[in-house]
């Protein structure tokens, strides 16, 4: 386990376990940055090796692809309860959609070892028990359950039961259905959890993003972290600031260049902003305890102490007129004003004399 890293309303971080995903991922560590392929290859695969290129670049801890076939998600109807209605890709059909934004099995291999190469996880989010086998046998670390498949708890089984651990987005999820994943994942035998706090809008307008879901989502006793389709950088850096040890958002080498999730996904200079953001955010949240930082050495001697204000002769007592509590610091503590009043000068105290108790009868 791992002590809880200015956790703040994260009360329950102390109990929560690390995951092992070649480096520790809790909250007692850097956010874990993880970037999203998804469809941004654009059905490029030298696209696709660009922008693992990119996230390493920029300093992102992972890659994550999807892992689907057109037929493991959806039928090829046209029409009915098959059309998309409204949103980014209204108009299209579950089929065509997926049939365009797929990870062809065939470059799994080579997007793999480019991240690798690069000293990056790379791992992806299998949606039946063919690309479960395939990414196991591919050696990745963990795998990635969506939020649309957080109800799809033989999914959940099939990827516990690997014996790795299980990154669990939430998006669209009640408190039970949250709970029973969790409760399937453990019981087949994953060796970790995280559960990542989602809206499943794309994009998400920032003041609905409910934070403060985070809170809930530790009370499971797991790493908690975001999966984020706000613009820009704002959203992850808060979420971190508030406990977050994981943060997805999608890469693309630029959103001109289009795709079905070219809106809601960030450029590589965006990408390096969250990076930055979100470690600056984590080593800002410090331990919580009232221990005083390095910075402020230099401040204390400014603090407030009392001072002789007039000169006072031998066997004068000290009264309201001729000390003050005012600055620096070199003086004694201003809470101790009363029991210096109306002593008696043991010797003579000239004006701008820091007072201590040496110097009084």
């Amino acid at each position: 386990m791992s002590a809880a890293r200015g956790s703040g309303l994260l009360r329950a971080a102390h109990e929560v376990t690390d995951l092992d995903l070649g480096r520790p991922v809790g909250f007692g560590h850097e956010p874990f940055v993880i970037a999203e392929l998804s469809a941004n290859h654009l059905g490029s695969l030298e696209r696709a090796l660009a922008i693992v290129d990119a996230a390493a670049a920029v300093g992102c801890d992972a890659m994550k692809l999807q892992t689907f076939t057109p037929e493991s998600m959806t039928l090829d109807e046209r029409g009915g309860d098959f059309a998309i209605q409204g949103g980014p890709w209204g108009g299209r059909t579950l089929w065509d959609l997926y049939d365009e934004a797929h990870t062809p099995w065939a470059w799994h291999a080579p997007l793999f070892a480019r991240a690798r190469a690069h000293g990056m996880v790379v791992f992806s989010t299998p949606f039946d028990e063919a690309s479960v086998a395939l990414l196991d046998a591919l050696g990745a670390p963990v795998f990635k359950i969506a939020s649309f498949e957080l109800v799809d708890l033989e999914l959940v089984a099939c990827c516990a039961r690997t014996g790795k651990p299980l990154i669990m987005s939430t998006g669209m999820a009640s408190d039970a259905e949250v709970a029973e994943a969790v409760a399937t994942a453990r019981a087949h035998g994953a060796s970790g959890i995280a559960l990542l706090h989602c809206v499943s809008g794309y994009p998400t307008p920032p003041e609905q993003t409910n934070l403060r879901r985070l809170d809930a989502l530790v009370a499971h006793g797991c790493p908690v972290g975001i999966s984020d389709h706000s613009p820009g950088s704002v959203i992850p850096i808060a979420a971190v600031s508030r406990g977050a040890c994981i943060v997805e958002k999608h890469l693309t080498l630029a959103r001109a260049d289009g795709g079905p999730d070219a809106g809601f996904s960030l450029e590589p200079a965006e990408m390096a902003e969250v990076v930055r953001g979100c470690k600056t955010a984590w080593a800002a949240l410090g331990d919580g305890t009232a221990t005083r930082p390095a910075a402020e050495a230099g401040s204390r001697r400014f603090r407030r102490s009392l001072y002789a204000v007039a000169d006072i002769a031998i066997g004068q007592p000290l009264t309201r007129d001729n000390v003050r509590s005012i600055r620096p610091g070199l003086g004694l503590a201003p809470r101790e004003l009363p029991g210096v009043l109306g002593r008696i000068a043991k010797v003579a105290i000239a004006r701008g004399t820091p007072l201590g108790w040496e110097l009084l009868a």
